[in-house]
């Protein structure tokens, strides 16, 4: 398989993401047990993993999006973060979960966070798919992951390159 003329590797297997899912469902409910859950997906990249794990939550979940930018078309980040949409609710004194697709350098999900950290939110945890703890270079980890991978640009289930890759069941890195 190729995409803009590069080969592709797969990495993590559909069902591979399925079971993680799950589990990390499981986890997220155990930390927020009782409380209604203020779910925020970070568009565009994290929306098939956003719903897939919002339907295997147990708590009760409000739905809700934002869309920053630190890639533009390319494979590498910028280093400034762009808020494009803000979110529609007001989540002062709500339990909010910041679900994005992948943590590389940090800055985006550490913007995001002491962004919403400013609306004074009950409580504030993050969850990404994929975590590129090489490429790192803000001090911030989420509070759940679902893999840890090489730093390799990877596209598929919801991540792309230039907006291509995204309807792929897998996450397979471009070689």
């Amino acid at each position: 398989m190729q995409i803009k003329g590069r080969d592709l590797e797969l990495i993590i297997s559909e069902s591979q993401i399925k079971s993680r899912i799950r589990e990390l469902a499981k986890e997220i409910d155990t930390a927020f047990e009782g409380e209604d859950i203020y779910a925020v997906g970070i568009l565009k990249g994290s929306f098939i993993f956003y719903a897939d794990l919002v339907r295997e939550l147990k708590n009760k979940v409000y739905i809700d999006f934002m869309q920053v930018s630190s890639y533009g078309t390319g494979m590498e980040s910028f280093g400034e973060v762009i808020f494009i949409k803000d979110m529609s609710v007001d989540i002062k004194d709500k339990s909010v979960l910041i679900v994005d697709d992948i943590i590389d350098t940090g800055r985006t999900l550490k913007a995001l966070v002491e962004a919403l950290s400013l609306r004074h939110p009950k409580k504030l945890k993050t969850v990404v798919l994929l975590d590129k703890k090489e490429r790192r270079e803000v001090d911030y980890d989420a509070d759940f992951v679902g893999f840890v991978i090489p730093d390799i640009f990877v596209v598929g289930y919801g991540l792309d390159w230039a907006e291509e890759g995204r309807n792929l069941k897998e996450i397979y890195g471009v070689k």
